[in-house]
């Protein structure tokens, strides 16, 4: 039978998280406590790979097994050999053509930035962070600019390994939430380093380096030189895929609460 599992977890101790040989990321971790749970090796496949400090909320993985558990205790099993940063949020069973990444509709990412003028103590690791103040509305009239269908050949890693630049940017959504500013972002896929890459470029904006026409010109030129710097991974959080309805996935976790200016409904 194939379980797909959602996995919450904070990157900030991991080499991201895709296997290694030297181990130290989130799949070795995940795949140790489910061979501890099962007494075999299970291989897991994730929805969306993160990078070292990036962190997820719904990370969804599937594998096949022949061992047969209620729900729950796929859940309870592998979360009592997991650390306490890493944390399986829910089971589903689901049909053998489920597969956690080639299924997915869509991804869902969102970044979260703190303004102030002293730097992240409490929260360090977990957000961004800007000293300068953020002009929202030139942010916002940037973010249109990405909307849509387009080569991101100039937002991606040299690392990147996807077979085209071209991926359709959905929706950005921008707004301050007491000392943050969150920002949103689901496309149909990313490119490596993608969100970092364009997190760059709209904080170079918001803080007047640029106008919101330049990310225009730095989307036409496809040349990553012209973009700024890839943003810190700390504020970064994978919210999770969307999939077809059929394969009963839930979309959300307790876990995304734990953003600010997240709804309470059923999308983040």
């Amino acid at each position: 039978m194939r379980i797909a599992l959602g996995i919450s977890y904070r990157g900030t101790a991991y080499k991201g998280w895709q296997s290694q040989p030297g181990g130290g990321t989130v799949q070795d971790h995940l795949e140790q406590a489910l061979e501890r749970f099962t007494g075999t090796p299970v291989r897991t496949v994730c929805a969306g790979r993160t990078d070292a400090g990036v962190h997820a909320l719904n990370q969804v993985v599937h594998f096949d097994t022949d061992l047969r558990r209620e729900p729950f205790s796929w859940v309870r099993g592998p979360n009592t050999f997991l650390p306490a940063d890493i944390a399986v949020e829910w089971c589903q069973p689901v049909p053998g053509d489920f597969h956690a990444r080639n299924a997915a509709l869509g991804r869902r990412y969102a970044y979260l930035v703190r303004e102030a003028p002293t730097r992240p103590s409490l929260d360090a690791g977990r957000v961004g962070w800007v000293f300068r103040p953020l002009d929202g509305a030139a942010m916002c009239e940037a973010a249109v600019h990405l909307l849509g269908e387009h080569d991101f050949s100039a937002f991606r890693s040299s690392e990147c390994q996807a077979k085209s630049p071209i991926k359709i940017v959905r929706e950005i959504r921008i707004r301050r939430v007491g000392a943050y500013w969150r920002f949103d972002f689901e496309a149909s896929a990313f490119l490596h380093h993608m969100v970092r890459n364009i997190m760059g470029c709209l904080i170079a904006v918001g803080t007047g380096l640029h106008p919101p026409e330049w990310v225009a010109a730095v989307r036409d030129a496809r040349d990553r030189r012209l973009a700024a710097p890839t943003f810190a991974p700390d504020g970064l959080y994978f919210l999770g895929p969307r999939y077809d309805e059929r394969y009963g996935v839930p979309q959300r976790t307790p876990a995304l609460d734990f953003l600010p200016g997240t709804p309470a409904e059923n999308s983040p």
